[in-house]
């Protein structure tokens, strides 16, 4: 074979390879500073929108922040500014336009019209995301719920053109339109869904009344996406939990046992991150997996130490647990990754916030102390009891010993008196045998 021969064949290899890449979507993304929001803010904002445009897949090109006195109802930016960065967004050959504020379907449609690409706001980009990540059955549902209960107001018919006629005396007329039909078939698709999730609940919630029987309180692991609360769970209770350096990389719920160093146990879960501004349609479709942080004893709320902004990540939490009725539950402040924090960043976080713990889920780096912390939390919610068990009841003393702090035990011809002091939550099950 000739040295120009094997050049071309090498050429040619080099074109089909090129042609057989995808090409990656581009994007431009805006954000709106209005009146109440400070420039800080909206720039934090915006490099959070530039890791979720990249989680979904896209490249993040340019961007602009708009500073406006108030919304457009037409275009939200006005349209000289649109048609502004619409020249821009051509000569960058950008493929989609991100905003970062929520965009009504009216807007967006203009939008896309002026830009001639496809236009999305953050909501839509977290919504990708979760379906990209979604794995389990319940999972998949939640964000399909989620995703149609967005884009139904964002369905658009092209009127009698795309009628549909019926047959029969009373199906006389244009018929059904085109929109009303995909309404139709998505109302029914999301009763679906809605009927499936319904039955998942009622499935975790005996899941949930089993494990409340056996007396073992309940903690959940919550805090802001990608702040390390999988790594968290794996390194306390060697959970096998999937963990990437991404956002929303786990969507559903896992709960494994937690031993504590007083020698009882918690049931530890983990839940899906949040986010600033996190959609309503995803909290709302969630609230099947979210019901873990609802129903338990105690949080620990996981911070990234090391992110520019950890008051804004716990306001952001904080946020959400009101809106799932959970803001009540006793919290642990736990900042991960000490490991890469410096001197100065762990002595501000400890003085900003004394009743936290530093942690490093990744070396092991303070876990001893979160764990007495959940224990003393623990106990600081007990009740004192003093119970009279009869001996045909051994599981009922196990249990004290297993979940609570017995202080005396000992025995008559009745059975076993024992003085306990067990968790409020778990409490029940001992109540019939008190004196």
């Amino acid at each position: 074979m000739t040295e120009e021969h094997t050049s071309r064949s090498r050429r040619r290899l080099t074109a089909t390879v090129t042609d057989l890449e995808v090409r990656v979507q581009r994007a431009f993304l805006i954000s709106v500073e209005l009146p109440g929001t400070t420039t800080v803010e909206v720039e934090r904002s915006l490099e959070e929108l530039t890791l979720l445009t990249e989680t979904s897949g896209s490249e993040p090109v340019d961007q602009e922040i708009v500073r406006r006195q108030s919304i457009d109802p037409a275009t939200y930016i006005g349209s000289g500014k649109t048609k502004e960065l619409a020249s821009l967004t051509t000569a960058l050959d950008i493929d989609v336009v991100v905003f970062d504020n929520p965009l009504a379907p009216a807007q967006q449609r203009n939008l896309q019209k002026v830009f001639q690409c496809d236009v999305v706001d953050r909501e839509a980009v977290i919504l990708d995301i979760f379906a990209q990540h979604a794995r389990s059955k319940v999972g998949s549902l939640q964000v399909e719920l989620a995703m149609h209960r967005y884009n139904l107001p964002r369905l658009r018919g092209k009127g009698k053109a795309l009628s549909q006629q019926g047959f029969g005396v009373l199906a006389r007329g244009p018929g059904e339109t085109k929109l009303e039909t995909d309404r139709r078939r998505i109302l029914e698709r999301v009763s679906k869904i809605e009927r499936d999730l319904k039955k998942a609940a009622r499935h975790r919630e005996t899941q949930r009344k089993s494990r409340k029987r056996s007396s073992i309180p309940q903690a959940a692991i919550v805090g802001y996406t990608n702040a390390g609360k999988s790594t968290l769970l794996n390194a306390l209770t060697d959970a096998d939990v999937l963990v990437q350096d991404q956002l929303f990389a786990t969507l559903d719920s896992t709960v494994r046992r937690l031993e504590l160093p007083d020698n009882r146990s918690v049931l530890l879960a983990d839940t899906v991150g949040f986010v600033r501004r996190l959609p309503h349609h995803l909290i709302e479709s969630f609230r099947s997996t979210l019901s873990e942080v609802t129903q338990a004893d105690l949080l620990v709320h996981v911070v990234d130490g090391t992110d520019s902004d950890p008051a804004g990540q716990i306001a952001a939490v904080r946020e959400v647990l009101h809106e799932i009725d959970a803001s009540t539950i006793p919290e642990i402040l736990a900042f991960n990754k000490s490991d890469l924090m410096s001197d100065i960043a762990r002595h501000r976080l400890e003085n900003l916030y004394p009743d936290g713990v530093l942690i490093s889920a990744r070396n092991g780096a303070g876990l001893p102390h979160l764990a007495e912390r959940i224990s003393d939390t623990l106990k600081r919610q007990m009740v004192a009891l003093v119970l009279e068990v009869p001996y045909a009841r051994g599981d009922i003393i196990a249990a004290a010993h297993r979940v609570g702090e017995v202080l005396m035990e000992k025995h008559d011809d009745q059975g076993t008196i024992i003085e306990v002091r067990v968790p409020q939550a778990v409490a029940t099950p001992f109540l019939e045998f008190t004196r």
